[in-house]
């Protein structure tokens, strides 16, 4: 199911930070209240091998996201007792202590359900166990969604188990949203900050491409 150019589900979820407390997080409440952008991105499992390298990349970013007025939260569907372990174990035993953003734990995938992110191949009711039987993971994919200060998405991306993500390329992405929202230009590939962007017409791309 795709969600951009739409609001972000309006659902509460558990949520851990590093300092051990549990609390409520509403991701579209997150972004309006706070007149603020949300980065959510979504990881398997804690405790697993390509997912810590990527909590530290968006922890050593931190600086840059709230430089652009945008809030990083993390999620998986452990729960927050396994977050908290998971804050708690250093760095160079595989853990992410050091970790100070917010950890969704949607550990009944009240969230990940409504977004269609967790990996399940086939979903059949046996009868005779009167139960319904998964195939897959129940775990979600590293899905990413860049929220706006309205709480309409304005990306959602899903990577499968092993590919990870380059957060810079995110920076990128919230530099041309507030471009766009500044300057109402639009962003052809490639853009960076301080580079030129083009009016979205056709004399602006025929001008934008003989210039480039």
């Amino acid at each position: 199911m795709a969600f951009v150019g739409k609001k972000f589900p309006n659902i509460s979820v558990d949520a851990m930070n590093e300092m051990g407390d549990t609390f409520k997080v509403n991701v579209l409440d997150e972004a309006v209240k706070n007149k603020k952008k949300v980065l959510l991105f979504w990881y398997p499992k804690d405790f697993t091998f390509v997912c810590p390298t990527e909590l530290h990349a968006f922890q050593e970013a931190m600086a840059e996201f709230e430089k652009r007025n945008t809030i990083i939260i993390g999620a998986s569907c452990d729960t927050p007792e396994v977050h908290f372990a998971w804050l708690s174990t250093a760095k160079d035993n595989g853990g992410i202590e050091g970790v100070t953003y917010p950890l969704l734990a949607d550990s009944n995938r009240n969230l990940s359900k409504v977004l269609g992110i967790l990996d399940i191949t086939s979903e059949t009711y046996d009868e005779g166990t009167d139960s319904l039987q998964l195939e897959g993971d129940n775990v979600t994919y590293r899905a990413t969604y860049l929220i706006d200060e309205e709480g309409t998405v304005q990306h959602e991306g899903i990577n499968n188990m092993p590919l990870g993500r380059n957060v810079q390329e995110f920076l990128r992405l919230i530099d041309a949203l507030a471009h766009v929202q500044e300057k109402g230009e639009v962003c052809p590939a490639n853009w960076e900050d301080g580079k030129d962007a083009m009016t979205a017409d056709r004399s602006g791309v025929a001008d934008y491409l003989a210039s480039h």
